[in-house]
């Protein structure tokens, strides 16, 4: 059966409410009525003490008994529910209630046996007369056997006192059952009312309504993180729509410029406006080239990104690798006018060399694309005890602020004309970075108009 939080908050509180006043009760009549048992066969002994003392005042001597003052006491203290017989030392009876009037004597015997479970817990009671010695003078001059329905007998008023405690209590009880429901409703629909606001937030990210946010500030600590999660999911949810509009539309204008440029010369040489020579073929199939390129390259970038990336790994010097790279692209910096500098020692790494050539090789020709004539690029490989650190780092224009947190999704790039002079795919950054992260490894940038961009690679040494 699913309830709502509400519900289940307000049945935790009754539920609780109703424990409590269970172990109140429970306790109560444990440790009080123990307490007050004590305190009735207390006064029952000083009653007990009255009756013997107001008898031996009755004895005049030479074993002679005042028998009508005898006679008098023990009349009233029956109609009290007090049952007494008196003897003189030699056993002779002065005076006995039930001779005096025994029907009178069996009701009180049988509303004694009815008061006697007054208190719980106690042994099982019985009708007993307890015999108490009368003195005059330090001699003993007779008897008194007072009838008691014991251990548990309560009179009257103490039957009245117990019952009264116990109503006191049901009434506590309800009252706490009572307020325990208010309370958990007060505190439920507290507490579940920003709960309602992130479930109706959730229902409209669902939907494709990721603007939506969550303003109100709760002062539970726990909500405040549910409704900050929610809030940024939601932006990045937004994000990730935007880019993925974004990619489809660079994804489309990438294919449209080389398709419109195919169909335009394939056209023109169909209708006979162009010969089809040596020339315009080889326009066409620089076209072909390119969209053939941008679809290797999103070949990679799926391998790359796998669930499990396949890498042949080897042992090799890391800074060989990239002086040897750099070489290579030596003409092409000479040509434009760049100075490029390797500064590093020997390190061997782990990894698969021809990806991590890829990745050199793609932030080499990052470098060569933005940097200006006469500036410089510098390739800096260090290491510690885990990890190896290249980083190529030019003095070209930078990356605009905005466009860093982006620069490594697909067909991002920060020169929005995409002009062709700078040319690629858009996907080198996005391959790099897949291809460091199947390494275990990670790559950063940090750019500024004043001091250009710099790649940061970090990869693992020897990590299997």
């Amino acid at each position: 059966m699913v309830n709502s939080l509400r519900t289940k908050l307000s049945m935790s509180y009754v539920i609780a409410a109703v424990i409590i006043v269970f172990l109140i009760n429970a306790l109560t009549n444990l440790f009080v009525v123990e307490h007050f048992r004590e305190y009735v066969n207390e006064n029952q002994q000083l009653r007990n003490k009255e009756i013997v003392a107001t008898l031996a005042a009755q004895y005049k001597g030479n074993d002679n008994w005042n028998i009508d003052s005898v006679a008098s006491i023990g009349e009233s203290y029956l109609i009290n529910g007090i049952i007494i017989k008196v003897k003189d030392i030699n056993g002779k009876t002065l005076w006995d209630a039930k001779e005096h009037n025994n029907g009178m004597c069996q009701q009180i015997i049988e509303h004694m046996a009815a008061n006697s479970n007054g208190i719980a817990g106690s042994k099982e009671a019985k009708y007993t007369e307890v015999p108490y010695s009368l003195y005059n003078n330090l001699n003993k001059v007779g008897v008194v056997e007072i009838g008691t329905y014991g251990p548990n007998y309560l009179n009257e008023h103490d039957k009245a006192f117990i019952d009264a405690f116990n109503n006191v209590l049901i009434g506590v009880g309800l009252f706490s059952l009572v307020f325990a429901l208010i309370l958990g409703w007060i505190m439920s629909r507290w507490l579940s009312s920003p709960i309602s606001r992130v479930i109706s937030a959730a229902k409209s990210i669902s939907k494709g309504y990721y603007s939506e946010r969550i303003n109100r500030i709760s002062n539970t600590t726990e909500i405040n993180e549910l409704t900050s999660t929610v809030n940024q999911l939601a932006e990045s949810l937004e994000k990730q729509e935007a880019l993925r509009k974004r990619l489809t539309g660079d994804v489309a204008h990438e294919l449209r410029t080389p398709l419109a440029t195919l169909q335009s010369h394939m056209e023109a040489m169909i209708d006979g406006i162009w010969e089809a020579d040596a020339e315009r073929l080889k326009s066409c199939h620089e076209e072909i080239v390119r969209i053939s390129k941008m679809v290797g390259d999103l070949e990679k970038l799926t391998k790359y990104e796998g669930d499990k990336p396949v890498l042949d790994k080897e042992l090799f010097d890391i800074a060989e690798l990239a002086k040897r790279l750099i070489q290579n692209f030596e003409s092409q910096f000479l040509n434009k006018g760049l100075n490029i500098e390797f500064i590093g020692d020997s390190t061997e790494i782990n990894a698969d060399r021809d990806k991590i050539s890829q990745v050199i090789i793609n932030l080499l020709s990052n470098a060569l694309k933005y940097t200006p004539v006469g500036g410089l690029v510098k390739v800096v490989i260090k290491s510690d005890p885990n990890d190896v650190i290249l980083a190529i780092k030019d003095n070209g224009p930078g990356i605009p602020g905005e466009d860093l947190p982006y620069i490594f999704e697909r067909f991002y790039r920060a020169d929005k004309s995409r002009n062709r002079l700078t040319g690629g795919s858009g996907i080198g950054l996005t391959i790099s970075k897949a291809i460091v992260a199947a390494h275990g490894g990670s790559i950063g940038v940090q750019s500024s108009p004043d001091t250009g961009t710099e790649f940061t690679v970090t990869l693992p040494k020897l990590k299997a």
